[in-house]
């Protein structure tokens, strides 16, 4: 494919994150096309809302195709059975499906992609990739890429009910390296605040990112630190906001002596110490995952959107970082202000005409210890 022209950028080279305008140029362009048209509300700050098609496959392993087959070659070498889901369908827990996205790509060749779960699915548990014809990683896809793409989800804690166009992940494209060098990463804090805590320069320079800690403290509402997920539950539909009572899927968690200790595979939902700021003109993403710090995953989203937790009067509000645990193997003892992950700041190629907020309907502006959007907010 050639080169855009509507691409909105003072400079066509200049590398990192596309911001919203620029994506609306590519959809205009035919870089992302989709059976159903690719509407306002769908293109978020940096991203594209990714839409379920019309049927879903039940496979019996996660899989990637690898470089000599695309993915419907390995659906039919692994398929189960196959779900209609233009009337609604639920997806069941500890089952692992195929879904044909709506939107296909047609990249030019020097811009790729990359996704991740919105934060709501997250929030649910449900592990969600994308996948991509001849690929050879989850959620990456090369530059110059043109063909459908595909979710695989995979539902942790909760049954699922979802639908043709329900939007579970979401797509950011990008030219060339967008990462903050740790320099500027410094520069930017002291310009902004990106956290309300201090924090070891050196360790920045080190290891090119802020370190955030767990907020397992006793000041802490209610002296409820977490939200624990229940075993057996109902079925949640993930669109249907504001519509479920937490306390038939979730039990609160209080710290004893400073910390909690996990559950081996119970899921949790906890809160950073830290308060983030990510500039209208940036974004962040927590590492999902560090063996330096216990065998346990947190964060499956991990994406923080430009204009999160920002307010340009007033550099000491931000928004708590929102974190999804679940401990390996073994039980492990989380304490107060242990760090609990990264994070990192990549650049937009230019400020995204919106930003995140409460301004185009964002859930999570703001926020503390927050369940996901679906359920209603804890008396």
């Amino acid at each position: 494919m050639s080169q855009p022209a509507n691409i909105v950028s003072p400079d066509t080279a200049a590398t990192g994150i596309f911001p919203s305008q620029t994506l609306r140029g590519l959809v205009a362009d035919g870089a992302v096309t989709a059976t159903s048209p690719i509407t306002d509300d769908l293109i978020q700050p940096a991203s594209i809302d990714l839409r379920l098609g019309d049927f879903a496959w039940r496979v019996q392993a996660s899989f990637l195709p690898g470089p000599d087959a695309t993915v419907e070659d390995k659906v039919r070498a692994f398929e189960m059975h196959k779900i209609d889901l233009t009337h609604g369908a639920v997806l069941e827990k500890g089952c692992v499906y195929i879904v044909p996205l709506q939107e296909s790509l047609d990249l030019p060749d020097d811009i790729s992609a990359f996704a991740n779960p919105k934060s709501s699915t997250g929030r649910l548990d449900i592990f969600t990739r994308v996948i991509s014809d001849r690929g050879t990683r989850f959620d990456l896809i090369r530059p110059g890429y043109t063909g459908p793409i595909y979710a695989e989800v995979s539902p942790k804690t909760f049954s699922i009910a979802v639908r043709t166009g329900s939007r579970l992940t979401q797509l950011r494209l990008r030219r060339g390296r967008a990462e903050v060098a740790p320099e500027d990463l410094l520069q930017l804090h002291d310009d902004v605040g990106l956290i309300d805590t201090s924090f070891d320069r050196a360790e920045v320079l080190e290891h090119k990112s802020l370190s955030l800690r767990l907020d397992l403290g006793p000041d802490a509402p209610g002296g409820i630190v977490g939200w624990r997920a229940r075993h057996h539950t109902g079925i949640v539909d993930v669109d249907r906001p504001d519509n479920y009572d937490p306390a038939d899927f979730w039990e609160p968690v209080s710290a004893r002596h400073g910390g909690i200790i996990l559950n081996p595979d119970d899921f949790y939902i906890l809160a950073t110490r830290e308060a983030v700021t990510v500039p209208p003109d940036y974004a962040a993403e927590m590492v999902a995952y560090d063996t330096l710090v216990g065998e346990f995953r947190v964060h499956y989203a991990g994406f923080f959107d430009p204009g999160f937790g920002w307010h340009p009067d007033d550099r000491s509000i931000g928004s708590r970082g929102v974190l999804e645990v679940r401990s390996h193997d073994v039980p492990f003892l989380l304490e107060h202000e242990q760090v609990i992950g990264r994070l990192r700041y990549e650049r937009l190629i230019a400020r995204p005409e919106k930003i995140y907020g409460t301004g185009i309907g964002s859930h999570y502006q703001g926020q503390g210890l927050k369940l996901a959007k679906q359920f209603k907010t804890p008396e």
